[in-house]
């Protein structure tokens, strides 16, 4: 049976709409010109936290956005429901243009570079100074993220009391990087709290470490209203400490102007991803000697122009041996 007549035209036949609508396709996204300001504080299994003036929000990341991913300390533009009530959930449309960024890789044969840190003013590497033993090439590896990543670094020494910092802190004399020594007892009675603060008053610093190294109990110290409820401990047999941060956190300081981003506890420090002509910028006596550099110069090699730079007087020889010491990190060892 015929379901139309003989004569028929295009005009006559049904067509059934897609699922999608009939709406036609466009490349035009909303510019989302009254999207609220916010600071990611955490991120959790695709879910965001953010800080919208005083207030907390619970976000997912906008499709549109593709697989641009946000992490903490990025600065977002949300949309939706922004009261921060319970079961609500906002969306990130965008995410703004970034400052700096601390990158890492799992090792340095992996090719996927992981941003750890948005934004971040300051990197402080917290390190023991016993129990566990301090692990120098970790410190150099830290050193040059931060250098790549455009954040200035910060040592902060703990458990002075068991053994003294002369012989660490000789090691970077030469880069002129400041640093705090604390003790136990100081960690305990809250004055190493302050004497970090003073490092920390207007800027946002992410703190990174060796598990076991006292750097949770530190930011715990600073941000006392917020403390964790684990603190790990170092194992006896293995001299490594457990886990007690698993992921990325901003914190609002106490007493100060200013953020702390406590990050998890790292057993190592990929750097596939730093370009020595990144590097080479926390150096400002030595980068006019790379103008007579060969093109992608290591700047460890027979041709380097800073050996010339250097035997001219221009600066000084132990900072050559530093930037090349610390460029000589990204080459794997046993044992790193």
């Amino acid at each position: 049976m015929r379901r139309y007549g003989k004569h028929t035209d295009e005009d006559d036949i049904r067509s059934r709409p897609g699922r999608r609508g009939t709406r036609p396709r466009t490349n035009i996204r909303p510019k989302h010109e009254d999207a609220a300001e916010g600071m990611v504080l955490t991120v959790d299994r695709g879910r965001l936290t953010c800080l919208v003036e005083d207030r907390t929000i619970l976000a997912m990341k906008a499709r549109e956005l593709g697989r641009k991913a946000a992490v903490v300390g990025d600065r977002v533009a949300l949309v939706g429901d922004l009261s921060g009530k319970k079961d609500t959930l906002a969306r990130i449309v965008r995410i703004e243009e970034r400052s700096s960024v601390l990158r890492r890789t799992a090792d340095d044969d992996d090719p996927y570079e992981r941003v750890v840190v948005a934004n971040a003013d300051q990197l402080a590497i917290v390190t023991a100074l016993a129990d566990p033993e301090p692990r120098p090439r970790l410190i150099d590896r830290c050193l040059v993220a931060a250098f790549d990543g455009g954040l200035e670094p910060l040592l902060v020494l703990t458990k002075s009391d068991l053994s003294p910092p002369d012989k660490l802190l000789e090691l970077y004399g030469d880069l002129d990087i400041p640093y705090v020594v604390t003790s136990r007892e100081e960690l305990e009675n809250g004055d190493a709290a302050d004497r970090v603060r003073e490092f920390l008053d207007g800027r946002v610093t992410a703190f990174v470490g060796h598990s076991g190294v006292g750097k949770t109990t530190l930011v715990n110290a600073l941000v006392p209203e917020d403390r964790r409820r684990l603190t790990g401990h170092v194992n006896a047999v293995t001299g490594r400490g457990r886990h007690t941060t698993t992921s990325a956190l901003a914190l609002p300081l106490e007493r100060a102007d200013g953020w702390v981003i406590d990050t998890p506890g790292v057993r190592s420090f990929g750097l596939a991803h730093v370009d020595p002509s990144r590097v080479i910028h926390a150096f400002p006596d030595l980068e006019p000697g790379t103008e007579g550099c060969p093109r992608a110069c290591s700047h460890d090699e027979p041709d380097c122009a800073l050996d010339a730079w250097v035997a001219e007087g221009h600066a000084d020889p132990a900072r050559l041996y530093s930037l090349r010491r610390l460029l000589a990190t990204r080459e794997p060892t046993e044992g790193d």
